[in-house]
């Protein structure tokens, strides 16, 4: 199973979208369900943003990630 976790990134801080992790992100939103296939894990973790006052009020320069991650690597890969 795999859990999304959503980065909403600057691209002051990080032009690179590929440098952007938890301990640099504006916001960083874990989604409380979890997901079978990777597909699902990106479709619905955009769609939870899209839900959040986060999602709403993207800025110019933000840019957003989302990482799909398996539970177990949860704490490690997340930072």
């Amino acid at each position: 199973m795999l859990t999304a976790v959503i980065l909403v990134c600057s691209l002051n801080v990080t032009p690179e979208l590929g440098n952007c992790d938890r301990t640099n992100a504006l916001h960083a939103i874990q989604v409380p369900e979890q997901f079978a296939t990777p597909t699902m894990c990106m479709v619905q973790g955009q769609a939870y943003l899209a839900g959040t006052s986060f999602g709403q009020d993207i800025e110019q320069n933000e840019r957003v990630k989302v990482l799909c991650i398996r539970k177990s690597e949860l704490a490690r890969r997340a930072g």
